[in-house]
């Protein structure tokens, strides 16, 4: 089952999947999304797991590890999560989940807890979801995501979801997204009408870097209330929103690589520094924007949020092999024809063939020199300086039409 939102819209096609008791996955990916002069948003993911017709979990493809470190700050385990290795179990599909097992398996979290961290994520990614217009989906029959914890009953979830969608639009054009990050704009006239307690934690958590999602993760309360209790100093003037979109959130020197216009964009996953140093410099001399990364969890992330033109990763890595970040993204549909390369051994046959079996593009045999590394970039994205000099052309093309318009306007 494939479409998009203008055909049918996600409540009924959750509907239809709770009514077949179907056991799989749904993929929703949006666009048209809205952009702001300083954001760089792209498309954006949205996963749903199902089990006989009920959710099993879900997460949007900006989620990584922060939403669960969000999520478990209220348990005073978030440090925890920097030392858990992901289980074998369900990490080809949601690494998210398997680190969320890590901490129930290690008995840091009790089930109850898991429990309540689920149905938050899920709500969560609900009210997303029901809130598109704009986009496609496709459902996928599989196994199900194991082992299982929980799961909800599809009508009662939508049901109060879509109330809570509802009520959202009156906060409408004050506050637009979860996204936005409040910060104080009038501390005196807020002081005044704030009881001095009420003043502190508002002043607090009102940093314009802490979004009202993750001010609802934080207090352990559901999008609404928390947008609720802040929009009348908003509608005021007293507190004011910054925006922050998935891209504008990650921080690091990474994302700004990409600004370069028309320069071929390239990620490089390697847990050796050294390695992903020296790969940097080189792709960088050649006029490539290139984002070399040594934390495989990190780069999964980073990857959804950038959409880079080409991706090298190695197999052999801590917490995620190469084998599973390439699973995962060929699963996505952004990155079907994303051409994908994956470093082998010398003798790496095998290697070879589990690279291909799971979508791989090519293989690059490790150690390699300078000239094998930019041939094989050159044969899939082209050579970086080619790029930006079609890109300098369009550029004056379209400036060279645009005199045209306005001179026939006044022919």
């Amino acid at each position: 089952m494939q479409g998009t939102l203008n055909e049918i819209d996600i409540r009924s096609i959750l509907q239809l999947i709770e009514l077949g008791q179907r056991t799989g996955y749904l993929e929703v990916e949006a666009f048209g999304l809205h952009r702001d002069s300083k954001s760089r948003l792209g498309e954006r993911f949205w996963f749903v797991f199902f089990l006989n017709g009920q959710i099993a979990y879900a997460a949007d493809s900006n989620s990584s590890l922060s939403r669960l470190r969000d999520y478990v700050r209220r348990y005073r385990v978030d440090v925890t999560l920097n030392s858990k290795i992901v289980p074998a179990i369900a990490s080809t599909n949601a690494p998210e989940y398997g680190y969320l097992w890590a901490l129930l398996e290690n008995h840091v979290l009790t089930p109850a807890q898991g429990r309540s961290i689920l149905q938050s994520m899920v709500k969560e990614t609900l009210f997303d979801l029901l809130s598109l217009h704009n986009g496609s989906f496709m459902f996928e029959i599989g196994p199900a995501l194991a082992p299982q914890l929980m799961t909800l009953e599809i009508g009662p979830v939508v049901a109060k979801i879509m109330k809570q969608v509802q009520e959202w639009k009156q906060f409408h054009p004050h506050i637009q997204s979860p996204d936005q990050c409040p910060i104080v704009a009038d501390a005196a006239k807020l002081r005044q009408a704030l009881p001095e307690n009420t003043f502190k934690i508002l002043e607090h958590w009102a940093d314009g870097k802490t979004s009202i999602r993750r001010m609802a993760r934080y207090l352990n309360r559901e999008i609404l209330p928390v947008a609720r209790a802040i929009y009348p100093y908003v509608k005021q003037g007293w507190v004011q929103l910054l925006y922050s979109g998935p891209v504008a959130t990650a921080t690091g020197r990474e994302l700004a690589l990409f600004g370069e216009t028309g320069s071929k964009s390239i990620v490089f996953i390697d847990d050796g520094v050294a390695t992903c140093k020296a790969v940097e410099y080189t792709l960088k001399q050649h006029g490539y924007a290139v984002a070399a990364i040594s934390h495989p969890v990190k780069a999964l992330s980073l990857v959804f949020e950038i959409k880079p033109d080409l991706i090298l990763c190695d197999i052999a890595m801590p917490e995620l092999d190469g084998y599973e970040i390439c699973a995962m993204l060929r699963r996505a549909t952004a990155f079907r024809q994303t051409p994908i390369i994956m470093l082998t051994s010398k003798d790496g046959f095998i290697d070879r063939v589990k690279a291909r079996m799971v979508g791989a593009t090519d293989y690059l045999t490790k150690p390699f020199g300078d000239s094998e590394l930019l041939m094989l970039v050159e044969k899939y994205v082209g050579s970086a300086d080619a790029a930006k000099a079609k890109t300098d052309r369009e550029s004056i093309n379209e400036i060279e039409e645009e005199i045209g318009a306005i001179d026939n306007s006044h022919a």
